[in-house]
């Protein structure tokens, strides 16, 4: 049986790793956005479409490149969490 420490032991682990996995794709997407609009805002371009295509092909390149570290962390949460279960 787990008590109240390891639990909150676990969601602060889980919420970690979300914040780990969301981060690189998140600050890519942040980057090209304020990219675009400080190009935006240079040229005076009032487009509102043209941020989407080059930030949706930002994030898939950024998924592409980091979906191993991703791969990884989750793969190593899992295995602390079997580890716990089978411990009880």
């Amino acid at each position: 049986m787990m008590n109240g420490a390891e639990v909150l032991d676990v969601g602060r682990d889980a919420l970690w790793l979300t914040i780990q996995l969301a981060a690189p794709v998140l600050i890519v997407g942040l980057l090209v956005g304020v990219t675009i609009g400080l190009f935006q805002a240079l040229t005076q371009i009032q487009e509102a479409t043209l941020i989407y295509a080059p930030k949706i092909l930002a994030i898939f390149v950024s998924l592409m490149i980091f979906l191993p570290l991703m791969g990884t962390l989750l793969g190593a949460f899992m295995r602390q969490i079997a580890g716990r279960i089978a411990g009880m």
